[in-house]
């Protein structure tokens, strides 16, 4: 997961079509400890990712975007960081639990091409946003700033459109080939998130508080194939 948000170009937020109706979770509860947790080691692995990843673009006008949203991550761990410091929990010991499922996630899916980057950049990690956005729509107004923040679009999202659409517009093979990229990157995502959500009992309990039941959960999880679609349909795969 990383800084791409549910409100990239073309693409409407998942949490304003399923406004909240119940009062709003308290910040107290455990479960935004993990809700923090689990994004920031997201960022600080995105961090790491997007600056490997910047030698795969073919110019230096992409290796810098690249390396611009990496900075970005960096600066949304920090307010994470500072975050959990303020609620007295030590983020390196937080994270530690979604180490390895997120890394998981990343080796499962490692593009091995820069267009295959820029469509997870755009699609994977906007897939991720849409989850813990959604479940942040329904907490108090101070966690759901921190954590529209951290997912928040860095203005990068127009860069990678530029550069997907602009490289399928004319090759159809290039074109397929991505598509069927986005459509794993979809399954593993969801996987991922089932994943990490069993990981912890304070996230399993919050995730339900925000959904009601399984099959809110299956409701989350269609919303997000919505928007995955929209994002595909964005960049022209």
């Amino acid at each position: 997961m990383g800084a791409q948000s549910s409100a990239a170009v073309g693409v409407s937020s998942s949490d304003s079509s399923s406004p909240q109706a119940n009062p709003p979770i308290a910040a107290d509860h455990p479960g935004v400890t993990e809700l923090f947790a689990v994004l920031a080691y997201g960022e600080i692995s995105a961090f790491y990712r997007l600056a490997e990843e910047a030698e795969l673009s073919p110019s230096l006008r992409g290796k810098v975007a690249v390396a611009e949203m990496a900075a970005a991550e960096m600066s949304h761990f920090r307010t994470l960081r500072e975050a959990l410091g303020e609620r007295g929990v030590d983020i390196y010991e937080a994270m530690k639990p979604y180490v390895r499922p997120l890394d998981a996630y990343h080796r499962s899916t490692d593009p091995s091409t820069w267009l295959e980057s820029m469509v997870k950049f755009y699609v994977g990690d906007g897939i991720a946003a849409d989850f813990y956005t959604e479940i942040a729509g329904a907490l108090s107004p101070e966690v759901t700033a921190i954590v529209r923040d951290v997912l928040a679009d860095t203005g990068h999202s127009e860069f990678v459109v530029e550069e997907v659409r602009r490289a399928v517009r004319d090759n159809r093979s290039e074109r397929d080939r991505l598509t069927l990229w986005g459509r794993r990157l979809l399954g593993e995502a969801i996987t991922q998130a089932q994943f990490v959500m069993a990981q912890r009992d304070e996230l399993t309990e919050l995730v339900l508080a925000v959904t009601g039941d399984l099959n809110g959960i299956g409701a989350l999880f269609e919303r997000m194939q919505a928007s995955h679609a929209e994002r595909m349909a964005v960049l022209g795969i």
